[in-house]
């Protein structure tokens, strides 16, 4: 077995055949596995939902309670079998709840990164490097052109927001 046979991609998004799921799927399907909370990772409407339990509450509140009707949440680092694979997630450091995907068979390791952030954030878990065979990457803000100010400055920005504006919404 190569590591590229744990997932690939097929309608619908990245499939994992040997677990029978699809990983932050672009359309509803019968088991999806996310990475995080944001709408383009997380859509509702699979018939089966398993992220972690921050995910899982953002997702809730986000879509509804009924906007997927099987919801199982995983800690992170706590492998769990899933048809003939392990599936581990893993912290991304990208915000509250995000998580990498780790699929394990045969002695070999795929990681599904989802969005993740190398630098400390004060609002989630690290980013935790994991050894793999098959490394799986979105690139959004990849290219030199993104520079993100610090996420002191951010934070600050957002709490002068609420302050001055407490009935609106803040981003």
């Amino acid at each position: 077995m190569k590591a590229s046979d744990l997932i690939t991609p097929r309608d619908g998004g990245l499939w994992c055949e040997m677990g029978g799921f699809h990983v932050d799927p672009g359309r509803r399907v019968e088991r999806a596995i996310v990475t995080h909370g944001h709408a383009d990772h997380c859509r509702p409407g699979s018939a089966a939902l398993l992220t972690t339990p921050e995910t899982a509450r953002i997702a809730e509140v986000r879509y509804g309670k009924d906007a997927f009707p099987r919801v199982e949440t995983l800690a992170y680092n706590a492998p769990q079998k899933i048809g003939d694979v392990t599936v581990t997630l893993v912290p991304a450091g990208h915000v509250l709840g995000s998580a990498q995907v780790v699929i394990e068979a045969e002695g070999k390791r795929a990681v599904i990164s989802g969005d993740y952030k190398r630098e400390a954030d004060p609002t989630c878990a690290p980013f935790e490097l994991v050894e793999c065979d098959l490394f799986v990457t979105e690139a959004t803000f990849g290219l030199p052109v993104f520079r993100h100010p610090p996420v002191r400055d951010e934070i600050a920005r957002l709490l002068a927001s609420i302050a001055r504006f407490p009935e609106r919404t803040h981003a």
